[in-house]
């Protein structure tokens, strides 16, 4: 599978002949999420919710991509173009006023579950507090790949998100959702979550993708950092 890191929360995945973007955000200046446009065609595009500008706007994916909102799919997920999603509904911080603010509920987000070229793949999504034991118990050796939120601030704390990977245990670990200059949101770097792990378990690519397969996964869990592409 090769992984392609756009920026905040959106990857592009390809393997069994198929391409796959999660969480597209808004390009453009702010209002928009300040990141360039994806510009690049996908057969499917996953999203953790479809009101959140950050992560839930597809209309820059060329072709015309199947656009599948998690929070939409059946507890026990189901396939769409050969991949099997499962959702698992997440809430937001809830030290924001998401009703009041954004017009839309604290718990209009979810994490997801896919598999694609042999490897299990969970996208955090935006949730922002710890997530359930039932969906730890449901995760728990059942995850290759881990994206990750890494920003910190209206998102998962690191205490929270250092207990869900014990508990969840991917091989592989991939931040996302962190500060980026070219972005306006004033969180966390992405140096705040690498400091909390040792420095031999982390991989900087040097570049915006990378390739991995269920035969060069990592004996042990292990970061790996991507520049952003967009």
């Amino acid at each position: 599978m090769k992984i392609t890191f756009y920026a905040h929360a959106s990857f592009r995945l390809e393997a069994d002949g198929l391409s796959v973007v999660t969480d597209p955000y808004t390009p453009g200046p702010k209002p928009g999420s300040g990141f360039d446009p994806i510009d690049e065609p996908a057969d499917l595009v996953i999203m953790s919710s479809s009101m959140d500008d950050f992560h839930s706007d597809p209309s820059h994916v060329r072709g015309s991509p199947t656009v599948v909102d998690a929070l939409e799919l059946p507890p026990e997920g189901t396939e769409v173009k050969g991949v099997t999603i499962r959702p698992f509904p997440a809430m937001e911080s809830l030290s924001f006023d998401f009703q009041g603010e954004f017009g839309r509920h604290p718990d209009a987000n979810a994490l997801y579950l896919f598999t694609l070229g042999g490897l299990r793949v969970l996208h955090l999504g935006d949730t922002g507090n710890p997530i359930p034991p039932e969906h730890l118990d449901a995760l728990h050796g059942n995850v290759d790949v881990m994206f990750a939120l890494a920003g910190a601030h209206a998102t998962i704390a690191y205490d929270d998100l250092d207990a869900a990977i014990g508990e969840i245990g991917p091989r592989v670990i991939v931040p996302m959702h962190y500060y980026n200059p070219r972005g306006w949101l004033q969180i966390e770097p992405v140096e705040s979550f690498l400091s909390r792990y040792p420095d031999d378990t982390i991989t900087r690519v040097g570049g915006p993708e990378m390739e991995i397969t269920p035969e060069t996964l990592p004996d042990r869990r292990h970061i790996y950092v991507f520049e952003q592409s967009r």
